[in-house]
């Protein structure tokens, strides 16, 4: 059976919730988008659970209860969201935290639902994994967790 006929697996456990970022500029891109890039690289779908799009617009990727694509070593224990942006508009080499407040504002809501269904889980960057060499999500989770107060 090829890849992208295999049924994702169940995830176990969920000891991360991953925040990424679709290293695009200002483009409201989603998750129908985000799908079609990850087909196109051979993937069975969309490899994260949740987008969120510019307007902070919160769309579904695959399954929440799935295994999903998105940091290598860590996908069977992890829910992967992505933030649309990342980079700068004008050099899509260089990180940039250009996400909208309303996105911001849905991540923070997202993960206060997430922490309530995973409590135990772990919110981090998908840069804190080890040997990540990307600056993906193009900000500091942590740090930006301190100010956040996510009132879980």
């Amino acid at each position: 059976v090829s890849q992208s006929r295999k049924q994702p697996k169940k995830r176990s456990k969920t000891d991360f919730i991953v925040v990424h970022c679709s290293a695009t500029g200002n483009q409201n891109f989603g998750a129908a988008d985000i799908d079609k890039w990850h087909r196109a690289q051979g993937w069975a779908c969309i490899g994260y659970h949740f987008v969120i799009r510019r307007d902070g617009t919160v769309e579904e990727g695959r399954a929440e209860d799935v295994i999903g694509a998105h940091v290598a070593g860590f996908n069977e224990a992890s829910i992967g969201i992505c933030m649309v942006g990342g980079v700068d508009a004008n050099d899509h080499t260089k990180a940039k935290n250009n996400f909208t407040k309303e996105q911001f504002a849905s991540l923070k809501q997202l993960l206060v639902d997430l922490k309530q269904r995973y409590p135990k889980a772990t919110i981090q960057g998908h840069r804190d994994f080890p040997g990540v060499k990307k600056a993906c999500p193009s900000f500091d989770v942590r740090e930006w967790l301190k100010v956040a107060q996510l009132d879980t």
